[in-house]
């Protein structure tokens, strides 16, 4: 085990250069934000994840490292972002002097998390995958996207910034009997269907279920206090 901690990796400001750039890059095209925010609360929920199922408490950290820098390969282009970030990942966590065996786990994980190309190929895959994609929050809208909506009190043009501004709550948890992950969100439908939700999410949630599998446990999906999944 090596002395590369998740707060160790939270303060290094070369990590936190390349999230800042890199969601700088995604803001430049018009993407959702993908900041500390939504790193940390991936960092989170993949921690969550593996914790609850039992997990030894270093591959639960290193699920949060591979969370917070998971998407640090956008800095280079939006495209392949996954595999980029996986080698940008491997050379800072090797400069750091963590050992091959962790990295690899990490960089696995972050080469795998993209719904294009992903696989739960390690626990900490399926622990990834399952928390950059439950994300789904009105604040993710850029501040500008959000104000003009309020302003001119008409929903965001573009789908993913309508969907994300129309859910009001969202939580992830396990049953009580931790058989199931279960994605729970209320949506204001006078601003997005449940259906537009599923046009840009449906391979997304499909991709939670087959990482959910692979951990032992189902995916389950509430809008609305309605069961979709």
């Amino acid at each position: 085990m090596s002395n590369v901690t998740y707060q160790y990796i939270k303060t290094n400001k070369d990590v936190q250069t390349y999230i800042n750039y890199a969601d700088a890059a995604l803001s430049s095209i018009g993407y959702t934000e993908h900041s500390n925010a939504h790193v940390e609360r991936a960092a989170a929920t993949a921690f969550m994840i593996l914790d609850t199922l039992g997990y030894d408490a270093r591959t639960c950290e290193l699920a949060q490292i591979a969370a917070y820098m998971h998407d640090i390969g956008n800095v280079v282009n939006r495209v392949d972002h996954a595999q980029t970030g996986a080698v940008m990942a491997f050379r800072l966590l090797d400069c750091m002097g963590m050992p091959a065996d962790e990295i690899a786990r990490i960089i696995s994980a972050i080469g795998n998390h993209d719904e294009g190309s992903a696989a739960p190929v390690t626990p900490i895959a399926a622990a990834l995958i399952i928390a950059d994609k439950s994300d789904v929050r009105r604040s993710r809208v850029r501040p500008a996207e959000r104000e003009q909506a309020v302003t001119t009190n008409a929903p965001p043009a573009d789908i993913h910034d309508r969907v994300n501004y129309a859910v009001e709550s969202s939580s992830l948890a396990f049953s009580d009997d931790k058989k199931e992950l279960i994605l729970t969100l209320k949506i204001d439908l006078h601003i997005s269907s449940v259906m537009e939700y599923f046009e840009i999410f449906l391979s997304r949630m499909s991709l939670c279920r087959t990482a959910a599998s692979s951990l032992g446990v189902n995916f389950g999906l509430v809008i609305n206090n309605s069961r979709i999944l």
